[in-house]
């Protein structure tokens, strides 16, 4: 038996016997990690559980608490299953003008956020930020400003390389590049390894970017089922590689952008054996990473490359420094090549917020920052995940992740979601429709839901009006 497993038995067993009993307060996340002596994680999954069978209920800002004779009227959704398997062959990707559509509409502030890809900027220590960046200006060298051209601030990438150390990978400084964003490094790493014309793997559902850049560059998308909790489908990606000749991967092994699922460490081991077996690289697009709610950081696929196939790419916009546009990439035997894109198209990222960023990170502080930053997630997605199940119709399976900030929710069969994000859009609430996770088009009845903005009376109501939209059908 699991951890939290032996947690959610003991929790039940006080509710059988009258210990806890209807109303009661459940003890606090906090409290049961330090007398129990486990993760947050481990509570959280075991009061998840919990809830699932319907014993206990989150309550805004409050806790959770012993349910009474509503007990079971609401439990949390199940998850969704196995995404189905996508037309098997080269997609020719159109997607820019309507995820550009959507995300447009949807970026204003009078919104309700759930369509976002981004976080509260509200989380993150932008005074200390700016304390860093004022304090490093002023004994900025002049020299910085040729320096630090890629591949970037000595300093910075030597900060990013003892945090590969702290999870066992020996990356040398000089094999990351810095460069503007997670995005462009994984521009970049794609354009190293591929020509107009190409194949490249990515998951189904996937990451609506990825699909731009395969269309920007004249490239062919190859969709692979994926699970919502494990990731991509490993038969079915040795299936698409036999068959269709593929130049590159471009996944997320840790939360992955929609679906929020992680790959268990065995898994990226087969995959890294997988495509080493092909000598087709591994574009690895690693964002979330910092935002788990375990013990420790999930290892990326990264750490079981042998051969240099795997680019690993990160950034500190999802945890750390949003706006300051600062991420990497450690593009293992393609280093070179990608320093030499680097040049001839951005030379190289801002050398002030480099600076800041590597004062920060010497001084201190982003380890607390972070074990803060993931407490208030793994409580918004409880919150989120009650909601839905009380609100959303009968049929709706929505994923649980273990990290990031984003719910996967699967509606009934029928519901058109890019109409209810219209619907909704002009009520004031934006959510992220599935087809845009999809060069096929597929998930139309499915969103993808952000619980990186603080859970309030608002964002309760809006949930209401997403399930009375979705029990219509998602139409007028």
């Amino acid at each position: 038996m699991k951890r939290y497993e032996a947690l959610a038995a003991d929790v039940e067993e006080s509710i059988r016997t009258g210990v806890l009993r209807p109303g009661d307060r459940v003890p606090s996340v906090r409290h049961t990690t330090a007398s129990r002596g486990v993760s947050a994680s481990t509570v959280f999954q075991a009061y998840y559980l919990l809830e699932a069978r319907g014993l206990i209920r989150a309550r805004e800002r409050s806790g959770y608490y012993v349910t009474g004779a509503e007990a079971g009227r609401h439990p949390v959704p199940p998850e969704p299953d196995l995404s189905s398997q996508p037309a098997d062959g080269s997609i020719t990707v159109d997607v820019s003008d309507r995820v550009f559509e959507i995300l447009e509409a949807s970026k204003t502030r009078d919104v309700v956020p759930f369509g976002s890809a981004f976080l509260s900027p509200l989380l993150f220590p932008l005074a200390r930020l700016g304390q860093a960046l004022a304090s490093s200006v002023k004994t900025l060298d002049p020299w910085s400003t040729v320096d630090d051209l890629t591949p970037g601030n000595a300093t910075l990438r030597r900060q990013i390389a003892q945090r590969y150390l702290a999870d066992g990978l020996h990356v040398h400084p000089d094999e990351i590049i810095v460069t503007n964003g997670a995005l462009e490094a994984l521009n970049l790493c794609l354009a190293s390894v591929t020509r107009p014309g190409d194949s490249v793997i990515v998951e189904s559902p996937t990451f609506y970017a990825a699909l731009q850049a395969l269309e920007r560059m004249g490239l062919q998308a190859i969709e692979v089922p994926t699970h919502p909790r494990e990731g991509i489908d490993l038969s079915a990606l040795a299936h698409a590689i036999e068959h269709h000749a593929p130049k590159a991967c471009w996944l997320m092994t840790t939360f992955q952008n929609p679906l929020g699922s992680l790959m268990p460490e065995a898994k990226k081991k087969a995959l890294v054996a997988l495509l080493a077996q092909h000598a087709i690289p591994l574009i690895e697009d690693d964002v979330y990473a910092e935002l788990y709610f375990g013990d420790k950081r999930p290892p990326p696929a990264k750490a079981f490359d042998t051969q240099g196939l795997v680019m690993h790419c990160s950034s500190f916009s999802k945890c750390l420094a949003p706006g300051y546009r600062i991420g990497w990439a450690a593009p293992g035997r393609q280093t070179q090549a990608v320093a030499r894109l680097k040049l001839t198209t951005t030379l190289g990222a801002s050398a002030p917020a480099q600076a800041a960023l590597a004062s920060y990170l010497e001084r201190g502080g982003f380890d607390k920052h972070l074990r803060k930053l993931r407490l208030t997630l793994a409580e918004q997605q409880a919150q989120l995940a009650q909601a839905v199940a009380q609100h959303f119709p009968r049929g709706t399976r929505a994923t649980r992740p273990a990290g990031g900030y984003f719910l996967w929710v699967e509606l009934p069969e029928g519901v058109d979601a890019l109409q209810l994000h219209r619907q909704a859009l002009a009520l004031g609430i934006s959510v992220a429709p599935g087809p845009i996770f999809s060069a096929s088009r597929a998930f139309t009845h499915c969103l993808r839901l952000n619980y990186g903005h603080a859970w309030d009376a608002r964002a309760q109501q809006a949930v209401a009006t997403l399930g009375r939209l979705a029990a219509s059908g998602g139409v007028a």
